[in-house]
């Protein structure tokens, strides 16, 4: 392992960037993978680090246990990329890159992480996550052949049909494909004693207002608090949008955790604890991605700004959501809804865009069906002129209509209660609750 610490920015490296494929790229396929009947395999890059192609001149002290006698002054220069050099996770990726361009495969533009090739009527698409593959063929030929290119050019572990992914659980059911974290969560409940706790219906009591400590004695077990946030922030990033909003509230106390916080984190652990089988279950229907907005009017925040919500529906389950404190400070229902329809709108976009470099998917992609259950805003989104005093609002409002313009989108009127939106804005009575996680396709494993 090299000294990193001791590189120094413009003389020994320059660009530190690598990409990685996002969760959602990886939700979206396997969406697409349960509507066409695609296999998924794994392989995993041993050593990744090591393929890369060093462009700095870089030198380092002789490893301990191989200096050569008689030449202890002597240093090494490196002509490969090792592991602790800042710049070896981008030259990585740039070696993994040049392979795949001269081997035919395309690059998704959308997320540079994601390669295609097409063959005839048989289609291979590959997914990268630093060294983690997934290859997604419409049969097993193609999918081998894949797997022998890559054997060629890199040291490769073949894992076979896909298990495992960035600890989410794949499973094919006789009903489509499963993704769930099951294992992840029975680990954190018992990490931080809570899973023999008495199960709750739902994440967040409607009834609890929470609001920062301002005595810093009032302040509890900050590190573990911090830490709990980020166990639970992973399962909300990856397969529970159920709790998005829950976390989304807990997480801005994460400095100075009182007596209240700690209730409300409890109740999501125990939230959890009953719903700890739950995961996102793809169909083959709808085969088609719909999205769903809503913002909630600064209710929970003690600094004025609202809540957006949205997220996308793909194959019966969510490929896409998030739930975020605006920026702006809306003066009105109707101000909120636009920020968040121009950040659902800003997301559709690229959904499209990704969806229409995917070689299985049918072309053209037509608008994204956004649902709003604003009809203040949509009717001010339909206006070409907006004459309002807020130059930020105003932004938001070309921002969508330039996506309604283009075609990415089209926005329709939803009532609050089949807003899938509406979980991640507000917290909501164990009925709706369990109503709105069906729709966002979150099932029990029960098979």
């Amino acid at each position: 392992v090299a000294k990193g610490f001791k590189q120094k920015e413009n003389v020994d490296f320059f660009d530190t960037y690598s990409p990685v494929t996002r969760v959602t790229s990886i939700r979206l396929l396997i969406a697409i993978a349960a509507i066409h009947n695609l296999k998924i395999h794994q392989m995993d890059v041993k050593t990744a680090f090591l393929n890369g192609d060093l462009e700095e001149e870089i030198y380092m002290d002789q490893p301990q246990g191989f200096v050569q006698p008689g030449h202890e002054n002597k240093v090494c220069k490196l002509t490969k990329s090792l592991y602790g050099l800042k710049q070896a996770p981008k030259q990585w990726h740039e070696k993994f890159d040049k392979s795949m361009i001269s081997n035919n495969f395309k690059i998704n533009e959308s997320d540079k992480c994601i390669y295609y090739k097409s063959i005839a009527d048989t289609h291979v698409i590959l997914c990268l996550y630093v060294d983690d593959l997934l290859i997604f063929g419409t049969n097993l030929n193609i999918i081998e052949n894949t797997k022998g290119l890559l054997k060629n050019n890199f040291d490769m572990k073949d894992l076979g049909e896909t298990n495992v992914i960035l600890g989410m659980k794949i499973t094919r059911t006789p009903r489509g494909i499963m993704l769930d974290q099951a294992h992840y969560i029975e680990k954190i409940l018992k990490k931080y004693k809570y899973y023999d706790c008495k199960p709750v219906s739902s994440p967040f009591d409607s009834s609890v207002h929470l609001y920062p400590t301002e005595n810093d004695a009032f302040v509890l077990n900050q590190h573990e608090y911090a830490s709990i946030i980020g166990s639970l922030r992973y399962a909300t990033d990856c397969t529970r949008p159920d709790i998005a909003y829950a976390v989304n509230i807990l997480s801005r106390f994460t400095s100075k955790p009182s007596y209240d916080h700690w209730n409300a984190i409890t109740r999501v652990m125990k939230y959890l604890k009953g719903t700890i089988n739950y995961g996102l279950l793809y169909k083959n229907y709808p085969a088609v991605l719909e999205g769903f907005s809503d913002a909630d009017w600064n209710s929970q925040s003690g600094d004025s700004l609202s809540t957006t919500g949205y997220i996308f529906i793909l194959g019966g389950a969510a490929v896409c959501w998030r739930s975020k404190k605006q920026h702006i400070i809306a003066k009105s229902t109707m101000e909120a809804e636009l920020i968040a329809l121009a950040s659902a709108g800003e997301e559709a976009s690229w959904l499209r865009d990704l969806l229409s470099e995917i070689p299985v998917w049918d072309k053209p992609v037509p608008p994204i069906l956004l649902h709003c259950d604003s009809t203040a805003a949509i009717g001010r989104v339909h206006n070409k002129y907006y004459n309002g005093k807020s130059r930020a609002i105003r932004r938001k409002h070309s921002t969508v209509r330039s996506y309604l313009c283009d075609g990415a989108i089209n926005i329709d009127h939803v009532r609050s209660k089949e807003n899938l939106a509406d979980p991640l804005t507000k917290a909501l009575a164990r009925e709706q609750i369990s109503q709105t996680s069906k729709g966002m396709g979150l099932e029990p494993k029960n098979f």
